[in-house]
């Protein structure tokens, strides 16, 4: 996977993409990330790549000059015209569908905004897709960016050391995970479940699927509706509802 990331800020997303698990993966050759400076294509002699809006208005607007070059710079490099994300709160809201999605691409540009846009124009030209991380406004697109390639990039084959944690982990059949534990088995008088302990990994599977589901029926019952449910599943979330009823008649 190879990131492009279009900014004002290259040394932000650099700094924070280079730690860690991603940062590692990088290192190993599994991932590629490189930040591309959009004042560099700047023509003014102060590197300036913003003006005043044209109908007035508070703040400045990003010129498309600098955007569109920086993009169609890239394209010539690498011989192909990549998917181009922009981060903004006007976008559809980033999801693990989305990410399972743009994880089987081979390069991926992100495009980050900031000040009070970017001119319309160039979006209109190189934009492929709108993309928020949720319903607030931030400074810039930056922070959005990292957080959808930390997200993708843990979709990417190699990047875990353990393949199973990606497919395991919270949004998984759109349930949330369940509870994890480890040493010591007592805590400030409270145990690990006692199933965790037996070594019995149907009844440990078993276990973990329900509190997947009575968490996600708890916190995010929105998810349900959508969530790759069983017959056995079903009942388990019916006996939930009855019981709530019962305790509020």
């Amino acid at each position: 996977m190879n990131y492009h990331i279009l900014t004002l800020f290259p040394d932000m997303v650099l700094n924070g993409l280079h730690t860690s698990i991603i940062g590692r993966a990088a290192e190993k050759g599994i991932l590629s990330i490189e930040a591309i400076d959009i004042r560099d294509y700047s023509k003014d002699k102060h590197r300036h790549v913003d003006d005043a809006p044209y109908g007035g208005g508070a703040g400045m607007v990003m010129q498309p000059g600098p955007v569109c070059d920086s993009y169609e710079a890239l394209c010539a490099r690498l011989g192909k015209r990549p998917r181009v994300l922009y981060m903004t709160p006007q976008g559809r809201v980033f999801n693990q569908k989305i990410a399972e999605e743009l994880a089987k691409e081979e390069d991926l540009v992100f495009l980050c905004g900031h000040y009070e846009g970017i001119d319309e124009r160039a979006l209109d030209r190189i934009v492929t897709d709108f993309l928020s991380i949720g319903d607030y406004v931030l400074t810039g697109g930056e922070l959005p960016a990292m957080v959808m390639i930390d997200c993708i990039s843990r979709l990417v084959p190699g990047v875990l050391n353990n393949e199973e944690s990606a497919q395991t982990e919270s949004f998984c059949d759109n349930l949330l995970e369940y509870p994890q534990y480890t040493r010591p088995e007592y805590y400030e008088g409270m145990r690990v479940p006692e199933v965790l302990l037996s070594g019995h990994h149907k009844n440990i599977e078993a276990w973990r699927r329900q509190q997947s589901l009575l968490r996600t029926w708890q916190r995010r019952p929105d998810l349900l509706k959508e969530a790759q449910l069983t017959k056995k599943d079903l009942e388990f979330l019916k006996a939930l509802e009855e019981e709530k009823q019962g305790k509020n008649p």
